[in-house]
């Protein structure tokens, strides 16, 4: 009898033992999680928005004549990359061995500096978690995804040095080119396991990779294709402002995606920091902060506040803040956020003054904006917000975090410096980089595209359609 008790008693333990050891094994294993899916979602398409927020941005700028083709610059993107990227781009950007990476979690050998093709046409990236551990709660098919738009907006912004001129064609292979060979290498050295995320620097939501690549490549862009036949004898004045407007409101919306959005989760376990709640809010006053800035600036300088000008500044307040987002506190990400206006108001001053035509600021913006943003997160960076990197700045007693975020900046300034100026050369020596003159002064919303954006010849009163068609 005694026996059969004891039995019993077992086989009940059994059972409810059971389901907690299953639990604590669970636990253990990467696990969706419901609530950083939908997050992740939403982040992904308010990154996505921000790419048309960039085109109504660049397109409020320009001539009228040119505003079908500016904006086309940044909605192609849309398209290709969204194809070249599920393609091949994610993989060269993420891919890598498991069984190649270091005891820290890093790529070795050829996988420090490139993704495989594991991953290419999406094979295996599925429901589940990724293997490599980029975000352990969500499905990887949306890790993907939203990393896709990055690599979407990243080389629109590139379209704003050398609007106006260059040719549809040679952007369209030079876009293909520029997004395989530059920002997948570059995005694979900073967050997909590659030896700039093991060397040490902090990039939390691009500075180096969306913000410097895309300025530093403008601005070889910009010298390689030339200035416009008009520049500078004419001024070439915006022909929409409240289109620049609208731009800089949709880009700062979509901007809480993607810095908040950098966190890949809604939080980690509270005890490391809550990281998208602190991007979302240094995003906020950052680039508050950057347009009051300019804003101050332009009327102590130049005697009136423009809305350019604050639209300017909060743009260079949302780049300076993109590398620190959930490395910084609030107060250190309202001194970036002023002091990137600052810099960036005296930069885009120096190039009118230099008569470079970068023709919508680009370098100036980003590339200037976001090699000060990259250094400033090292020296603003704190653990009280980031004890997951375990990285203090330079005001915080680690001076050696300022010296790794210049090391990522420097390389990525010649790589693509460089790798920008060969891609040119190779396009230039298979095909014109830049429309003809003609087509240059009659625009290229007809040229390019056979449209015209407001319907009529202002100069004749004509519409496309009725000179077209006689």
């Amino acid at each position: 009898m005694l026996k059969k008790i004891l039995l019993i008693g077992f086989i009940a333990l059994w059972f409810s033992l059971g389901p907690l050891t299953g639990s604590a094994i669970a636990a253990d294993e990467p696990k969706i999680d419901t609530g950083d899916t939908a997050f992740m979602l939403i982040c992904s398409a308010l990154v996505l928005l921000m790419t048309p927020g960039l085109a109504f941005f660049y397109g409020g700028l320009v001539r009228s004549r040119n505003v079908l083709n500016t904006m086309m610059m940044s909605l192609l993107l849309m398209a290709l990359v969204g194809v070249t990227w599920s393609l091949w781009g994610y993989s060269l950007a993420f891919g890598a061995t498991a069984s190649n990476l270091s005891d820290k979690g890093f790529g070795q050998g050829i996988e420090a500096f490139i993704g495989n093709l594991n991953w290419a046409f999406l094979s295996g990236v599925d429901f589940k978690p990724d293997p490599l551990g980029y975000a352990p709660t969500i499905p990887h098919l949306v890790f993907m995804a939203y990393q896709m738009m990055f690599a979407i907006i990243t080389p629109a912004l590139i379209s704003g040095a050398i609007v106006e001129r260059m040719s549809f064609k040679a952007y369209f292979w030079f876009i293909i080119l520029w997004s395989t060979f530059i920002y997948s290498p570059l995005a694979h050295w900073v967050w997909g396991k590659g030896w700039i995320g093991a060397f040490g620097a902090l990039d939390f939501a691009g500075g180096t990779v969306v913000h410097i690549s895309s300025g530093v490549s403008a601005l070889v862009a910009a010298w390689v294709i030339g200035a416009r036949k008009t520049y500078p004898a004419q001024p070439t004045v915006p022909h929409n402002v409240p289109y620049v407007l609208l731009g800089i409101g949709l880009l700062w919306f979509g901007w809480f995606g993607f810095n908040a959005g950098s966190a890949l989760a809604i939080q980690y376990d509270a005890d490391k920091g809550p990281y998208a709640a602190v991007a979302f809010v240094t995003t906020m006053v950052a680039s508050a902060a950057g347009g009051l800035t300019w804003t101050i600036i332009e009327w102590v300088f130049r005697g009136k506040p423009t809305a350019i000008g604050i639209a300017s500044g909060f743009l260079a307040g949302l780049v300076g803040v993109t590398p620190a987002a959930g490395f910084v506190n609030p107060m250190g990400a309202i001194l970036i956020g002023s002091i990137t206006a600052v810099v960036c108001f005296f930069a885009v001053s120096l190039r009118a003054k230099w008569q470079f035509d970068d023709s919508l600021d680009t370098y100036p913006i980003h590339g200037v904006g976001g090699t000060v943003g990259a250094l400033l997160t090292g020296i603003f960076a704190t653990t009280t917000v980031n004890s997951l990197t375990g990285d203090n700045g330079l005001i915080f007693g680690n001076p050696i975090q300022l010296w790794e975020q210049f090391v990522g900046v420097a390389v990525t300034y010649i790589f693509a410096g460089v790798g920008t100026f060969v891609i040119l050369k190779i396009l230039g020596a298979i095909m014109p980089l830049r429309v003809n003159p003609a087509a240059e002064d009659r625009g290229l919303d007809v040229n390019e595209h056979g449209e015209q954006g407001y319907g009529e010849d202002f100069a004749t009163g004509m519409s496309y359609s009725e000179k077209l068609h006689g």
